[in-house]
């Protein structure tokens, strides 16, 4: 019998990136790289286990934008032509490293893994968000999903229609695909709004997650801390997030991804190779960019002063991080379960994209860790939050504070001096929204497609990667831009709607382009 409880949440999103008009856009990759990095190598592993017998249980969120491009033919078709090029890359370089022993043994090792992922990604015929559902079905998986376009509540809260609508189109997204409400929700960056629980009641979602602060610092005091669940007024519950387990993955001091024996993220092929050879594997612009073909471990030292990767060291590296991950969860279990009535509950969520994509090792990590936690212990049990709360139905009733997971854990990160800007025009076009729906309830033909295109403007405009990032200061102009063709987009609609003249073709363009939520209903503003 299990003292207690392991819950890790895989948290999968990226923005809605999809230009039919141009496929060079560079931010496209992103969909590319995580799919390669994470998503095929987590469900390898997840198919592993099951294959084996492997009694595990683990969360999964992918958000709604996720799902849209997953699913989408356009993506589906490039990606698969991206991962018949990085075979051709590692095919010459096989050839190019022949004389190099140690780079020639990853380019091999390389050929034979993006060989492998297209044997998975062919055996689901591109079709990965019914992989995931498979293995939910299987009873492995708890699939949940995130709000719509992973809106920040905590600066929403002027608008709870808009609120509303982030949640409602999500659920309904989910369901199109999986065949039933999800049990769980991710708000975007965990941002969490006293009173937004009734948003997910009202579409049936049992729980959401929170930082660990959020639960500590609730309208009282949780009598098992962050160890078991809150009830809020609505009967929603709130998981808190652990902070021992997460520090020992998250730390950039004490993390495990940070080991010198790990493969290197940074040092990349596409950035070291002459472009008279990699030319043809970059951007057709001559803009250097990750291929995914890495040669160098982190080491600790200068970017170009690293050891050759050794898969070997590697791979038993992560074997004693696992061993080690495990065993302070036992001893976490046991210390926790001398002073609680019921089993405690770890929860452990994470950026999917850490695993595979960031930390290469990741995979393997998860992969030891299930394994070790059926074979080698019999203290923690692997379970989801949805198990929790059918096994324990009774539990206390708290209100969460206002909070995030980011920085500094409230709503710094996604209003400072760099993206306060957005703000503004997020609320007008809100409220300009909930006009259009109030005014006009039973729209039909092309009056009904401009309001429901209104809506995934709206909505495509409230991702809260855009002030994301530009606080990090990474492609700032693409977020701008992106975020700034929203909002103009947005407006001119409203603007048609008014005046009652409205664009056919303008419509059918943006449709085709900003196609995402296709069942959108815009009447879930009006209330």
């Amino acid at each position: 019998m299990a003292k207690g409880y392991f819950a890790l949440i895989l948290h999968a999103h990226l923005p809605f990136v999809r230009h039919p008009e141009d496929p060079t856009v560079m931010e496209e990759q992103w969909l590319y790289e995580a799919i390669t990095g994470t998503y095929l190598p987590l469900l390898q592993v997840f198919e592993g286990l099951l294959a084996d017998q492997v009694p595990y249980r683990v969360t999964v969120s992918l958000s709604a934008p996720l799902l849209t491009m997953l699913a989408d033919d356009l993506l589906k078709d490039r990606y698969a032509r991206h991962l018949d090029a990085l075979i051709e890359l590692a095919g010459k370089e096989l050839d190019r490293t022949r004389p190099e022993p140690h780079y020639h043994r990853l380019a091999q090792m390389y050929l034979d893994r993006f060989h492998s992922l297209r044997h998975t990604w062919r055996s689901h015929d591109g079709n990965l968000v019914r992989a995931f559902r498979r293995l939910q079905e299987a009873g492995r998986v708890e699939v949940i999903t995130s709000t719509a376009t992973h809106a920040f509540f905590p600066m929403m809260d002027r608008n709870w229609a808009s609120m509303r609508a982030q949640v409602h189109v999500a659920a309904d997204l989910y369901q199109d695909h999986f065949g039933q409400r999800p049990r769980g929700m991710w708000l975007g960056e965990c941002g969490y709004v006293p009173g937004s629980d009734e948003l997910l009641r009202e579409a049936a979602i049992r729980y959401f997650l929170v930082d660990s602060h959020a639960v500590l610092l609730g309208d009282r005091r949780p009598a098992y801390g962050i160890h078991a669940p809150v009830y809020c007024p609505t009967g929603v519950a709130a998981f808190a997030r652990d902070t021992e387990s997460s520090q020992q993955v998250w730390s950039a001091k004490e993390g495990y991804p940070g080991d010198p024996q790990y493969r290197d993220f940074y040092r990349d092929i596409g950035f070291d190779l002459p472009m008279d050879y990699i030319g043809p594997h970059v951007h057709p612009e001559g803009i250097r960019m990750y291929t995914g073909i890495k040669y160098h471990a982190i080491t600790h030292a200068k970017l170009h002063d690293k050891w050759v990767y050794d898969p070997d060291a590697a791979r038993a590296r992560a074997g004693l991080h696992a061993s080690h991950f495990r065993g302070n969860r036992e001893k976490q279990v046991e210390a926790l379960a001398a002073h609680m009535d019921r089993p405690p509950i770890v929860v452990s969520p994470y950026d999917a994209e850490l695993y595979g994509h960031w930390w290469y090792e990741g995979p393997i990590f998860l992969n030891d860790v299930f394994r070790q936690l059926h074979f080698d212990q019999g203290s923690v049990e692997s379970i989801t939050p949805g198990d929790y709360l059918d096994r324990h139905p009774t539990n206390q009733m708290a209100t969460p504070s206002l909070s995030s997971w980011g920085a500094k854990g409230y709503a710094e990160y996604w209003c400072n001096d760099s993206n306060a800007w957005t703000h503004r025009h997020l609320h007008t076009a809100a409220e300009r929204m909930t006009e259009l729906a109030r005014r006009n309830d039973a729209a039909t033909g092309l009056e009904l497609r401009a309001l429901n295109q209104a809506a995934r403007e709206l909505l495509l405009a409230q991702s809260s990667d855009w002030p994301f990032i530009m606080t990090t200061g990474t492609t700032v102009p693409y977020a701008t831009r992106r975020f700034n063709e929203h909002i103009v987009q947005f407006t001119g609609l409203y603007q048609d709607l008014k005046a009652g003249h409205l664009d056919e073709k303008r419509i059918a363009d943006l449709e085709g382009r900003d196609n995402i939520f296709p069942r959108v209903d815009y009447r879930i503003y009006a209330t």
